[in-house]
């Protein structure tokens, strides 16, 4: 028998839902993420409950027990529990009757074998009870320690229940993987088209988590042979993405996220389109871009440091390793101070002239490395004036 040790067992906000439900006779289990990543050793995030009660039953035992509840999902069977100012979200065991893509007619059950015939991924599909006791309904244990991806059943049978989970598939692939099955990857390359039918957000979700993994290169690599990320992702070049997750480990990223440099250095066609990026991502990446055609220092005076540091990793990711010291540079570049304003240009220059005579003097301050004083700046502004 394998027993899960986890820190979440011994919440006490956890305990008390999970034995008020048990108060009524209900079989109640830890699912899912909580219990795969525990068994990995990995964080857990959010832990989710399974449980024999129906919703109703669910509202009714938490009540009994004092604590509130929220029909969050009630149309899926879901119930929040909210214990200690916490929720946690209470599903009752379901099989599926008929699917429609993203859409299913479900019904409930009494038997832990169907609900976890409906999951996703064996991985996904272990369950454990309140003192640990790990339950594997579908084979899941055998998988997770091969860190092998299996979906539950036939493939191609999951996919179309919901053909998100192509980009799930990967999703997993690239933060506990290590062997995809064969069968999987082929269902994934003949069912893409489907992904077609899915809203960019949800799309844009997945690819967020995906990039956001240690190392995404492999998964994103199978993604390209299967025909997934150019349906996806249209003109994403995945070639030097490995490269990237090296230099990232050698130089070190600090606090800047992983994603938005990824997906720069894929350089789709359409980002903002293909994922629904928001204003503000998608201005990240349009200065990470700018930021590529820039010298480092130059970068991070137009495009702040955290754009220009993006850059800088990309090119070392394609063979143009950065000058010692670059990391200074950046420093240097995103706190210089241009010394001229409009009014300085006042009155000799206005409207366009004005504008124009402000650009060509800040570009040579750029050029000399910020190092041009404020009087010679001035000269340059004024130099085209005084020629006409």
């Amino acid at each position: 028998m394998t027993r899960l040790t986890a820190p979440f067992l011994d919440d006490p906000a956890l305990k008390q839902v999970l034995a008020a439900l048990a108060a009524g006779g209900a079989q109640a289990l830890i699912v899912g993420g909580a219990v795969r990543n525990a068994l990995l050793g990995e964080p857990v995030a959010d832990v989710d409950i399974s449980t024999s009660a129906r919703p109703e039953d669910t509202v009714r035992l938490a009540e009994a027990a004092g604590l509130r509840s929220v029909p969050t999902g009630i149309e899926h069977g879901t119930v929040t529990v909210i214990a200690d100012g916490r929720g946690f979200e209470v599903t009752s065991f379901r099989r599926d009757v008929e699917t429609f893509g993203r859409r299913a007619v479900v019904a409930y059950s009494d038997r832990i074998e169907d609900d976890a015939h409906r999951r996703d991924f064996t991985m996904n599909a272990l369950y454990a009870t309140a003192s640990g006791e790990v339950l594997d309904p579908v084979g899941g244990l055998p998988d997770l320690a091969a860190r092998r991806l299996r979906f539950v059943g036939n493939p191609h049978a999951r996919i179309a229940e919901d053909y998100l989970r192509i980009l799930r598939f990967f999703r997993l692939l690239a933060w506990y993987g290590r062997e995809a099955e064969l069968q999987a990857l082929a269902a994934c390359r003949e069912l893409r088209e489907g992904l077609n039918g899915i809203s960019r957000e949800r799309i844009g979700h997945e690819i967020r988590k995906l990039l956001d993994a240690p190392d995404p290169s492999r998964a994103v690599a199978l993604m390209a042979e299967a025909g997934v990320l150019p349906l996806v992702l249209p003109g994403a070049d995945a070639g030097d993405l490995p490269d990237l997750v090296e230099v990232e480990r050698e130089y070190g990223t600090g606090a800047l996220p992983c994603w938005p440099r990824r997906l720069a250095l894929l350089a789709p066609q359409d980002a903002e389109g293909a994922l629904r990026l928001s204003r503000d991502e998608a201005r990240a990446q349009d200065h990470i871009a700018a930021a590529l055609a820039l010298p480092a220092p130059a970068a991070a005076y137009r495009f702040g440091r955290a754009s220009a540091a993006q850059s800088v990793l990309i090119r070392a990711a394609r063979g143009e390793r950065p000058a010692f010291g670059w990391c200074h540079d950046l420093a240097r570049g995103a706190a210089a101070q241009f010394p001229l304003t409009a009014r300085d240009l006042m009155p000799e220059l206005s409207g366009p002239a004005l504008g124009e005579a402000l650009r060509r003097a800040e570009a040579a301050f750029v050029e000399s490395d910020f190092t041009l004083p404020r009087d010679a700046l001035l000269r340059i502004a004024l130099q085209h004036e005084a020629r006409a």
